[in-house]
């Protein structure tokens, strides 16, 4: 009886022991998370600054000073660049290590051994899509740059310096959460980061949905439903360009045709929404009289931000901006001469090719009226919990095999290899260094002559008076159609035929208009000499953008604040007096009239407390989907006709064939149309005010929120109180919107401003954690100082001394 009496407690005891020191499912290892000591308690700061204010850092060759401002912006002072590079990195992983680790994870295909054999599928794609494939190589040649090599060197040792000094206490909550440690850092893991933002930002295309749609619909319903332009289109660069090159040509086959073969079950593709704003203006059209450069990247909104902000300063460079967390400088922003800004470049990059094997092996595949070898690799997945997994990827000459009978149900017969330039070795962090220390437009050319992937719009202004926009990238020379449609691998001349010439990208410099914007639109008109094509294009941000810097003059900065923040529905202006036109009045219901009612004298602003907008909303969703029905039974297809065709169909086509509701059995007008989509909108907005007890309000209808980067619900803020929507000025939605708005005029001296939603610190603990949402919500922006001198910075609540320390 004593001996139980004994082994009672002793087994309780040994059962908390292990209960608490091992993790369960999601749940972490309880022991470890409720220490009130090195717990998640030690995540929590609220206002203090947690940094260790005289850090010893192993490899710098002198002190680096580093004062931050009220809202935690670093203002870094580094006597040389290898310093100054090794300090941001250190900076950097001490703020936000855990969203730095998490994404070149998800780059690199590993979040499985973070979270388990729910993400493989993730994995697999990632791998197959080739961003593993093509961080290697860029990694490999920013090595070699006697440039860029010894700084991202610098850049990574500041990081890893950052990781050693860590105990279980300090680590970000997120790592005592999912229970798992940093890894040290390392080159490829920037360059994942860069292939990270390659995807998000040229990783989506609609090779597999038009070719779907050209074997459902034929060639000329496809061409009218999804042409290459539009009639009112306003391009970025100004129909009054002329083109001072002899243009290189692409012979078209003389015989085309495509394979009409697709994948059946394609992996998910990045956000299309993502975009963004510039526009630079001319001192002939400010108050200044000096140009004034705005930025908006619209991007999905997450804590901790995509976006950190730093000044870096050495007598080799003074700049300021956004930085990605694991990539060298600052890629938007300003120093003492020059400002820049990028949007999307909206063109294509990615083609599909159907490869024909010579059997079941894939060792050779038909080339050409040959048979070419394949490159047969195997990937190893750890999968946190579960026994590896192995996963055989074949390369082409296009590229890697991405679907195949092995990956994705549904694709057995099939076999497809992906041409991308993300896949090319590049260089694209020489192009930020040379930016961030440009001093005039020659600088700013030759800076982008380094820029691959993904394109962008690069704005610029400096303080000599000059503005200027290039469409920037490396882009494929390819014959009218060519990768618009999956193509025939085994066919030579559906090779792309080289790349543009750098120079003949298009571009203008100090307009007779007096400013140049991109808001993701058509990029030129039909006078470029070179094909080029995208899988949709903003058609309403960017007339309304460019319709209001026509009409301005004297412009200030708290203008273009206005204009960031501009709330104006261009697309509900075109259509919606019409719709009231035809809608029957008789018979309404209480609920009906209130809502017609509400439309009717609406001024098409989509400010937050207005009802109009979000019966609006839903009466668009509803009568797209009742007009475009037809699209959304097919099994892979996700594309439907853009705005302007839809519109175009219901002002100018009455009698189309698709001007009907497949669910009844009679013939809808587009009257019925409007009729049946805006009841069901009013029934839809009745059950939201059943279900929510909240007032019907925009900002309350579209829910807009900033979500933890792991979906963590306690770390998100959800229903902030602001308007806009897709297709608006202030492209704020439910989950996506500007990640940073920033305004530089470029006057003596120059004034710049900014804000985002989110905060600098990368704890949900700290109070700086998302301080600067509430902001960005209001349209409130604070001001960015670059000042040579850190005597001369103003409102300093910290300082941080890093020192050399022992190897």
């Amino acid at each position: 009886m004593n001996f139980i009496k004994f082994i009672f407690p002793f087994l309780i005891a040994l059962a908390l022991v292990v209960g608490l020191n091992n993790k369960w499912g999601q749940v972490p290892p309880l022991g470890k998370f409720l220490d009130p000591y090195n717990g998640f308690w030690a995540n929590s700061e609220n206002q203090t600054i947690p940094f260790e204010e005289k850090p010893a850092i192993a490899g710098l060759n002198e002190v680096v000073k580093v004062y931050y401002d009220s809202i935690l912006v670093p203002h870094v002072y580094a006597n040389n660049d290898h310093d100054l590079y090794m300090a941001q990195g250190y900076i950097t992983a001490q703020n936000r290590l855990w969203q730095m680790e998490f994404q070149t994870h998800a780059s690199a295909g590993r979040v499985s051994e973070i979270i388990g054999k729910d993400a493989l599928d993730f994995d697999r794609y990632q791998r197959r899509n080739g961003l593993l494939y093509g961080a290697e190589k860029a990694e490999k040649l920013m090595a070699e740059d006697p440039t860029i090599g010894p700084i991202l060197d610098a850049y990574t040792e500041g990081i890893n310096q950052y990781i050693a000094s860590l105990d279980y206490k300090d680590l970000p909550i997120e790592y005592k959460l999912l229970d798992y440690k940093p890894e040290k850092w390392s080159n490829l893991k920037s360059g994942l980061l860069l292939k990270y933002m390659a995807n998000d930002l040229s990783g989506g295309d609609s090779d597999a949905e038009n070719t779907q749609l050209l074997k459902m619909l034929g060639k000329e319903r496809f061409d009218f439903l999804f042409p290459d332009s539009y009639d009112d289109f306003d391009p970025v660069i100004p129909k009054a360009k002329e083109w001072d090159f002899e243009p290189q040509t692409v012979e078209r086959p003389d015989s085309v045709s495509f394979p009409l073969v697709f994948p059946d079950d394609k992996a998910t593709e990045p956000d299309p929404q993502n975009g963004s704003n510039n526009w630079t203006v001319h001192g002939s059209k400010t108050a200044s009289g000096k140009p004034i450069l705005a930025n908006d990247p619209h991007l999905s909104l997450n804590l901790p931000s995509i976006w950190y902000v730093m000044h870096l300063n050495s007598p080799s460079v003074n700049v300021f901006g956004s930085t990605l967390p694991g990539a060298l400088g600052v890629i938007i922003g300003f120093n003492d001469k020059v400002s820049w800004g990028v949007t999307n470049a909206t063109r294509d990059v990615r083609d599909w090719y159907h490869i024909d094997f010579k059997n079941a092996e894939k060792k050779e595949y038909r080339y050409n009226g040959k048979w070419l070898k394949t490159q047969k690799v195997i990937q190893e997945f750890k999968i946190r919990g579960d026994e590896n997994f192995h996963d055989t990827i074949y390369y082409t000459h296009h590229g890697p095999i991405v679907y195949d009978e092995s990956f994705r149900p549904g694709n057995s017969k099939t076999n497809f290899a992906l041409r991308w330039t993300a896949h090319d070795p590049s260089n694209e962090q020489m192009t930020f260094h040379l930016l961030n220390r440009a001093n005039d437009y020659d600088d700013y050319e030759k800076a982008l002559t380094h820029y691959d992937c993904p394109a962008q719009n690069f704005a610029y202004a400096d303080v000599h008076g000059d503005i200027a926009l290039w469409i920037n990238g490396k882009f494929p020379l390819r014959w009218e159609e060519q990768g618009k449609f999956i193509m025939d691998g085994s066919r030579a001349d559906m090779d792309w035929a080289g790349f543009i010439p750098r120079a003949h990208n298009a571009y203008m410099k100090n307009p007779e208009q007096g400013y140049l914007s991109s808001a993701n639109q058509i990029p030129v008109d039909s006078t470029y000499p070179y094909y080029h094509y995208d899988r949709g294009y903003e058609h309403y941000r960017n007339r309304r953008l460019n319709r209001k810097l026509e009409t301005l003059e004297n412009i200030t900065i708290e203008d273009m604040m206005r204009l960031q923040n501009d709330n104006y529905w261009l697309m509900a202006s075109e259509i919606l007096p019409g719709v009231l036109d035809s809608l029957n009045r008789n018979n309404m219901t209480e609920e009906q009239k209130t809502a017609f009612d509400a439309l009717a004298t609406w001024n098409y602003m989509a400010d937050q407390d207005m009802a109009a907008p979000a019966y609006f909303e839903i009466f668009w969703d509803d009568l797209y989907r009742n007009l475009w029905d037809e699209f959304y039974g097919l099994k892979n297809s996700v594309r439907r006709p853009e705005l302007p065709v839809t519109l175009q169909i219901l002002k100018e086509y009455p009698n189309d064939p698709y001007i009907d509701h497949q669910e009844t059995d009679t013939k809808e007008s587009i009257t019925d149309l409007y009729q049946m989509s805006f009841q069901s909108a009013v029934d839809s907005v009745e059950n939201w005010k059943s279900a929510n007890e909240k007032e019907l309000t925009w900002s309350n209808f579209k829910n807009t929120r900033v979500q933890h980067l792991a979906r963590l619900a306690p770390f998100s803020t959800d229903n902030i109180q602001i308007g806009g929507n897709k297709h608006i000025l202030n492209a704020t939605s439910g989950r996506h919107g500007p990640s940073w708005r920033m305004i530089v005029s470029m006057e003596d001296p120059i004034k710049a401003y900014g804000v985002y939603p989110g905060g600098q610190s990368g704890n949900p603990g700290s109070y700086y954690y998302d301080n600067l949402i509430d902001s960005w919500s209001k349209g409130e922006y604070y001001e960015l100082e670059n000042k040579a001198n850190a005597s001369d910075l103003n409102n300093i609540i910290f300082t941080q001394t890093l020192t050399s320390g022992a190897k």
